[in-house]
């Protein structure tokens, strides 16, 4: 089991993300528009780089539902290797069934 406080913490990025994607992506948008002028350019990259770091999407770390650990995660089940196996033995898993040879 992973630590309360990385946990949590992952969680609140994820709600800082999800509070500043619509800014964060209209300011990307200003600075990549060659079309304009270099000076409004400049101050909408200001802008950006004064939101919060954990507003990046960059910063979210993909963790287990089960257990909170950070490594050897399944995007597609949204969780570690080790609670997949530990679910997976249980039969709670559908469709996943124990090799044996």
């Amino acid at each position: 089991m992973a630590k309360v406080s990385a946990v949590e913490k992952n969680k609140a990025r994820r709600k800082l993300v999800d509070r500043f994607a619509a800014k964060r992506a209209e300011l990307k948008a200003i600075v990549k528009d060659q079309s304009k002028p270099i000076e409004e350019r400049f101050q909408a990259q200001l802008k950006l780089a004064a939101l919060p770091r954990n507003s990046s999407k960059t910063r979210i770390r993909n963790r287990c539902d089960v257990t909170g650990r950070p490594r050897a995660y399944y995007r597609k089940l949204r969780m570690s290797r080790i609670a997949l196996r530990e679910l997976g033995n249980k039969g709670l898993v559908p469709g996943l069934v124990k090799s044996s040879w």
